[in-house]
């Protein structure tokens, strides 16, 4: 029987990212319950910034593609996303703007067949009280309405990160944690393990 894989992406990569820290105790927990879990760095695709002009000229970026092989061989996807003026971070949309636009050819799926009925559950955090809620909720219509996702109903928003992480990288509050594992058995409800 094969392990269900998490495809786990952060939308922010700064140094110190409190949702990459999310991100990482969320890989850990769902590595406990079974998971083969893959960390993705959107920074690392290299990605500019989608220009209908330089696609034309250019073609779609390798990272696009990189980010399209990740997601088909992932059986679930868990986006981890902070909020920038209430908003989800540019290098989270501009990621799946560039995957939107990949078109099939050469036996490769075009970029929203990829995606389609994809399992996805969302976590944020923030400093604030509210834990980036506001973008976790406009991250759920974007993928739902644009990627035909399969977003589960089931969600965390870690508000005061700065003040949630003990040493290890956990989180300190055991209801936080098991918030984290309510997402991971919605997911896990959608795909058993061995498919």
């Amino acid at each position: 029987m094969s392990a269900r894989r998490l495809l786990v992406i952060p939308a922010s990569a700064r140094t110190g990212s409190l949702n990459v820290q999310l991100a990482r105790h969320a890989a850990r927990t769902a590595e406990a319950a079974g998971w083969q879990a893959q960390l993705l760095d959107l920074r690392s695709l290299a990605l500019p910034v989608y220009d209908g002009d330089l696609e034309a000229a250019e073609g779609v970026p390798a990272g696009a593609l990189a980010l399209q092989q990740a997601i088909a061989e992932s059986t679930a996807l868990l986006v981890v996303t902070p909020e920038y003026n209430g908003f989800p971070t540019p290098l989270f949309v501009n990621a799946f703007d560039w995957l939107s636009r990949i078109q099939a050819a050469d036996g490769r799926p075009a970029g929203l067949a990829s995606t389609a009925d994809k399992p996805v559950g969302l976590l944020s955090a923030s400093p604030g009280p509210l834990g980036g809620l506001r973008s976790m909720n406009f991250v759920r219509q974007y993928l739902q309405m644009a990627f035909a996702m399969l977003v589960v109903p089931q969600q965390f928003a870690l508000g005061r990160a700065n003040e949630a992480f003990d040493a290890e990288g956990g989180l300190a509050d055991a209801r936080a944690a098991q918030s984290v594992v309510r997402v991971l058995d919605a997911l896990a409800r959608l795909v058993p393990a061995g498919r």
